[in-house]
């Protein structure tokens, strides 16, 4: 992945993670659990995605 595609994903996850981190806040019985899910979700995957790519970078 390039460079600037590793910008994008991290942009892109750290704005998923304050959704996650919002709805977190809320009372239980207001949480729409379906959202926080896929959020959750997707959140864990970008995370993985940043992850590899800054691990394949790395000079060995």
């Amino acid at each position: 992945m390039s460079k600037d595609g590793i910008v994008i994903v991290a942009i892109i996850s750290a704005v998923i993670w304050i959704a996650v981190s919002r709805k977190a806040v809320k009372p239980s019985k207001e949480i729409n659990w379906r959202k926080m899910i896929t959020l959750l979700s997707a959140g864990s995957l970008s995370a993985l995605v940043i992850t590899i790519s800054l691990f394949q970078r790395l000079p060995f």
